[in-house]
C-alpha cells in the first residue's frame, strides 16, 4: 500500500504541470486537446508493441473503453478552456470539486450507500472553492468552466474505477484516447465555426509542450493512475489529487507571477481545500492501521 500512495503522489506531481502546459501551449482549449490525445494515442501505440498485451477485444469491450475516452476528452476540453477565461491557479483549483462530486455521484452508479465521512470531506472542499468564487467576478466563466471540468473528471474516475479490474491499463488508455481524439477531431469543425482560432497547426515550441504534456502528464500519469486504483478508492484517489493545484499555483507564480491575481480570500479557500486532503489522509492511514490490528 505504501508503494500504491508513492505512485499516487508522483501521479499528482505530474498533475500539476498540465494547467501550465495549457498556458504555455498557444492553441485554444479545443485543438489543445486534440492534440494531446493524438499525441498520447501514438505514444501508448509504441507502449502497447514494446509491452504486447492482449490487445483484441470484442465491440463491447472497446464501447465501455470509448466511453471513459470521452469523457477525459471533452473534461481536458473544460479544464483548459477554464485556464484560458480566467488563469492556471483557478482552473486547477476548480478541479478540487471532482472528489465532491465523487461523494455523491460514486454510490450512485455503483448502488452503494453514501459514506458521511467522505461527504463531509467533500463539503469542506466545496467551502473552499465557495470561497475561492467570490473573490473575482472577472474570472467567474473560468470557474463555470472548471466545474463542469471536474464533474466529468468525476464520472471518468468512477467509470475508470470498474475497468482498471477488467483491461490492461496501458491498453485501456490507448482505446480511450483512440476514441477521444477521434471524436474530437470529428467534432471539430463545428467547434471552430463557433469558437474560431486564429491557427489551427502548432508551432515548433508548442509541438515541444505538447510531446512532454502527452507523454509523462497523460500516458505516464494515466498509467499510474489505473495502477492505484487497483488498490485504492476512486474517491481516495480524487481527493489526493485535491493537491494539485498546490504545484500548479507554485509553477504559475514562478512563470507567470499568477500572486497579484489572487487574493486573501482565493488563499483561504486554497487552505480549506489542504486541510481535507490531510484529514483523508489521517482517515486512511487511522484505517489501515486498525484493519492491521
Amino acid at each position: 500500500m505504501k508503494k500504491t500512495f508513492v505512485l499516487l503522489h508522483i501521479a499528482v506531481i505530474l498533475a500539476g504541470f498540465t494547467g501550465v502546459f495549457g498556458k504555455l501551449i498557444s492553441l485554444n482549449e479545443y485543438l489543445l486537446t486534440c492534440y494531446r490525445t493524438l499525441f498520447s494515442f501514438l505514444f501508448l501505440m509504441i507502449m502497447v508493441w514494446i509491452k504486447k498485451p492482449q490487445f483484441k477485444y470484442s465491440w463491447n469491450n472497446i464501447t465501455e473503453m470509448g466511453k471513459a475516452g470521452l469523457l477525459i476528452a471533452f473534461h481536458w476540453v473544460f479544464f483548459y478552456a477554464s485556464i484560458k477565461y480566467s488563469n492556471v491557479s483557478v482552473g486547477v483549483v476548480c478541479y478540487c470539486l471532482t472528489s465532491f462530486f465523487t461523494a455523491f455521484l460514486s454510490p450512485l452508479i455503483n448502488k452503494k450507500p453514501f459514506n458521511i465521512t467522505e461527504l463531509l470531506l467533500s463539503m469542506l472542499t466545496l467551502a473552499g472553492i465557495g470561497l475561492i468564487f467570490h473573490f473575482d467576478t472577472s474570472f467567474r466563466t473560468g470557474i463555470i468552466l472548471g466545474v463542469i471540468s471536474s464533474f466529468l473528471a468525476s464520472l471518468y474516475t468512477i467509470l475508470n474505477e470498474r475497468l482498471v479490474k477488467k483491461y490492461d491499463s496501458t491498453v485501456m488508455n490507448l482505446y480511450q484516447m483512440l476514441v477521444g481524439s477521434a471524436a474530437l477531431i470529428l467534432a471539430s469543425p463545428l467547434y471552430l465555426y463557433f469558437f474560431p482560432s486564429k491557427t489551427i497547426l502548432p508551432g515548433t515550441l508548442d509541438i515541444i509542450y505538447l510531446l512532454l504534456l502527452s507523454l509523462f502528464c497523460t500516458v505516464g500519469l494515466y498509467v499510474m493512475v489505473a495502477e492505484v486504483l487497483k488498490k485504492m478508492s476512486a474517491f481516495t484517489v480524487n481527493l489526493t489529487f485535491n493537491l494539485e493545484p498546490v504545484y500548479s499555483i507554485l509553477l504559475a507564480m514562478i512563470l507567470f507571477n499568477e500572486s497579484r491575481q489572487l487574493n486573501v480570500s482565493f488563499y483561504a479557500g486554497l487552505l480549506i481545500i489542504i486541510i481535507s486532503v490531510i484529514l483523508q489522509a489521517g482517515l486512511n492511514r487511522r484505517k489501515r492501521t486498525e484493519q492491521a490490528m
